[in-house]
């Protein structure tokens, strides 16, 4: 399922950004929210389980977001004729704030979840966990990410208003 759902996430982003290299560069903060998500179900004691699978494919969305807003930022940069590194640097810059932002909130929105009790407060602690612990990892690291690898893979592709200028002509 975790790979269905990356399968289906790039291919939709291929869609949108019309090519294949750009949603990769999103795509590589998913091992990132992974790896973020089982490193809070270890420090927190908890076991990978249906409940954090969820989580898990939660996380390639919710991180998804952070890709997108800086790589389609760089674009409409590299659209109005901005160099590739200029164009990634101000979009780090621009978008550093909403990723915050949005990711404050999601971590703040998922904390009732993992300090809750009751009954069936383990199922939804896990489901906090790893959503907490994967975005945390994730947005801190991805702001690196992301610019990075979009820096050393977007010189290979056109500009994404270029075809348009084209045929404008």
């Amino acid at each position: 399922v975790f790979g269905l759902t990356i399968l289906v996430v790039y291919l939709l982003l291929a869609a949108q950004f019309e090519s294949f290299i750009h949603p990769g560069v999103i795509i590589m903060t998913v091992p990132l929210a992974v790896a973020g998500g089982m490193l809070g179900l270890f420090v927190f004691g908890k076991t990978l389980n249906l409940y954090s699978q969820i989580g898990i494919v939660m996380l390639v969305g919710i991180m998804a977001k952070n890709g997108i807003l800086i790589v389609e930022f760089a674009n409409q940069l590299r659209d109005e004729g901005m160099a590739v590194r200029d164009a990634v640097l101000e979009s780090a810059a621009v978008r550093l704030r909403p990723i915050l932002m949005t990711s404050v909130a999601t971590i703040a929105g998922a904390i009732p979840l993992v300090l809750a009790g009751g009954p069936g407060s383990a199922s939804r602690a896990t489901i906090g966990v790893v959503v907490v612990a994967g975005v945390a990892f994730s947005t801190l690291l991805s702001l690196y990410v992301v610019p990075a690898f979009y820096a050393l893979l977007a010189p290979y592709t056109s500009s994404p208003g270029a075809v348009a200028r084209t045929l404008a002509k």
